[in-house]
């Protein structure tokens, strides 16, 4: 894949601070484990051994996607913006005019993407419809219950 990953500076730190964590405490700890395994003989029948390299397959990989996102990231400075307009990173109020209910989500990256914690992905159905919409604006989106509309209540960077 060649294309930017847009993040959060939050989103950075944090996958940068993984992939400093993998390669320093989970790739010299896997590397003891299989030593020890290899030490306790035959390697055909030794759940241990085979655990360790099951584990450093996924250390291995781990390291890889975090030095790829790492390296295609493009973090989304906020602070020169005004909020007058629904970006990457805004946290935005709606008003869901079906149930009548208030929910406000961060606009955020595949990765950080999580619902529960508030973080919408911009490639959702609902972030891509609220992108570059201002505030008071009423927002479509189809989502795979049908169509939902909701109204932009309030836009913050923060």
């Amino acid at each position: 894949m060649s294309h930017s990953v847009p993040m959060t500076k939050e989103s950075f730190d944090f996958l940068q601070e993984e992939l400093k964590r993998f390669i320093r405490e989970e790739r010299p700890k896997v590397i003891q484990d299989i030593a020890e395994a290899r030490a306790h003989g035959d390697l055909s029948e030794n759940a241990e051994y085979d655990a360790a390299k099951h584990r450093q397959g996924f250390i291995e990989g781990r390291i890889q996607e975090l030095k790829d996102k790492l390296a295609r990231a493009y973090v989304v400075d906020l602070t020169n913006l005004k909020p007058d307009k629904v970006v990457f990173g805004a946290t935005v109020t709606l008003y869901d005019t079906a149930t009548e209910e208030e929910l406000t989500f961060k606009i955020v990256g595949e990765d950080e993407a999580d619902i529960k914690l508030g973080k919408m992905s911009c490639t959702s159905p609902v972030g891509k419809a609220l992108i570059g919409h201002r505030l008071d604006d009423t927002v479509r989106a189809k989502v795979p219950s049908g169509v939902k509309e909701f109204e932009i209540t309030d836009i913050r960077y923060m």
